[in-house]
């Protein structure tokens, strides 16, 4: 009896990304990816927090959305925020579009893509799944 091999996994997904749609975050190639049953939607750059503000790892889901919401502890925009654990949300950065990679977060995922980020606010409603990994 032969049996297929699984197909491969090049972007290296975390496993809990492979079945339904998952914001897919990867903190060790630094990008966002939304996917639907394995199949890669779009792949964003991300940032995430400094090291005393981690971004926390684990599954969570988006419990809710607020396209523009203006942060009440640091007073920043944060456009097509998607909050997924207490106050950590995925969020547009105009700093890390500016700048790159050499700010941090104080915990939220940026993006850098205003038409990638908007892209996934479209796709990704409330009580989507997501998952922050290495």
């Amino acid at each position: 009896m032969s049996r297929s091999k699984p197909a491969p996994n090049p972007q290296r997904l975390d496993n809990r990304c492979l079945s339904g749609l998952v914001v897919c975050i990867s903190k060790t190639d630094r990008k966002l990816r939304l996917v639907n049953n394995g199949k890669i939607l779009i792949t964003l750059d991300a940032r995430f927090g400094r090291p005393s503000e981690p971004t926390r790892e684990g599954s969570f889901k988006i419990f809710w959305k607020n396209k523009n919401h203006v942060s009440t502890l640091y007073g920043s925009r944060m456009p097509f925020a998607m909050f997924f654990s207490g106050g950590e949300a995925i969020h547009y950065s105009s700093d890390f579009a500016a700048r790159g990679y050499v700010g941090n977060s104080h915990g939220c995922v940026n993006i850098r893509s205003w038409s990638g980020i908007q892209y996934v606010w479209n796709h990704a409603p409330v009580n989507t799944k997501v998952v922050v990994y290495r």
